[in-house]
């Protein structure tokens, strides 16, 4: 079992990458369970998407020890980082993301100045971020990833976000 926590400020699509996440893992045929918070503020409040994902039945919905938490801000990275299993994974923003938690593994990957460098606009910022989870993960294929995230966003954006999820995918060896 898989359980993932990402974290970030409202506005930034975590959620949305939270639900297409936990998509693709069920087109895949595995258990999986999401769920979302957010504070009051529509934009620029803590968020935080959870996703489970598992071969056998799910029993708590609720992620407890997430083995691999995605923080896109400072905020997320101080608050949602601290109940990381041992030997867990913490990906970060690295230009969000200056200070980040001592004694975590951590990769860091300029997300934000890809989405915007490489794109044009930090919209698609999450969506790097869900390619870069993938490939670090393993948790789902990127065949299958590509076919939740083209069912989830706007049509006239698909292709944008399948460049975006292949640089966010390649960002890393």
């Amino acid at each position: 079992m898989k359980e993932l926590r990402l974290s970030g400020s409202g506005g930034q699509g975590l959620i949305t990458a939270g639900i297409i996440l936990a998509e693709a893992a069920i087109a895949e045929g595995k258990e999986a369970v999401q769920s979302q918070s957010y504070g009051p503020e529509a934009r620029g409040g803590a968020s935080k998407a959870e996703v489970i994902i598992s071969d056998k039945f799910i029993y708590h919905p609720k992620v407890v020890s997430p083995g691999v938490v995605l923080a896109m801000t400072q905020q997320a990275a101080d608050k949602y980082s601290a109940d990381l299993v041992e030997g867990g994974l913490l990906i970060i923003d690295t230009d969000l993301v200056p200070n980040p938690p001592q004694g975590k593994k951590i990769i860091s990957v300029p997300i934000t100045r890809l989405s915007t460098e490489k794109l044009g606009r930090d919209l698609f910022a999450n969506i790097i971020a869900l390619g870069l989870l993938v490939k670090v993960t393993g948790v789902v294929t990127i065949e299958t990833i590509k076919k939740a995230v083209a069912h989830r966003v706007p049509p006239h954006t698909v292709d944008k976000n399948m460049e975006a999820l292949m640089i966010g995918y390649q960002s890393i060896q």
